[in-house]
């Protein structure tokens, strides 16, 4: 076989669908993907980061170990005025609706729901690398820990 045989079948291969039930693996997806779906989900994402940065820096809110947003300090809450525990609840409820549907839309563009269990642990990564230094991460054992 010739050299561009061979380079086209190369091609073709990493653009065949994967076979029914197989799930990708990491280095098989692309988190940056920029269908409709994704794009729209992210735009809402940016535009409430804002709102939860106040309560990453106060320590009242930090990502799980599943990059979920989690209150961590229910008594620093409660101690906020009643539109602030308000805004937090409403953030919440808005922000990891998103979040997941963030994994699904991504995952979706590459082959369904068998992807999805890889874009989550994928995007968890990326939201908690993210994360800034001070700001409260939960680890697998439920402990919360600041970012160094």
């Amino acid at each position: 076989m010739n050299r561009l045989a061979i380079l086209l079948l190369a091609l073709l291969s990493t653009c065949l669908p994967l076979p029914a039930g197989a799930a990708p693996t990491a280095d098989q997806i692309n988190v940056n993907i920029g269908t409709p779906a994704v794009m729209a989900l992210r735009h809402s994402l940016a535009q409430r980061q804002s709102r939860l940065i106040r309560f990453y820096e106060a320590g009242i809110m930090g990502l799980d170990i599943n990059g979920m947003v989690k209150v961590r300090d229910q008594e620093k809450l409660d101690r906020q005025h009643l539109t602030v525990r308000q805004a937090a609840g409403k953030t919440i409820d808005q922000e990891n609706p998103d979040r997941n549907s963030l994994i699904y839309a991504i995952a979706e563009a590459h082959g369904g729901k068998e992807a999805v269990p890889v874009v989550r642990e994928m995007m968890a990564k990326r939201w908690r690398e993210q994360f800034k230094s001070g700001w409260w991460l939960e680890d697998e054992n439920g402990v919360w820990h600041q970012k160094p």
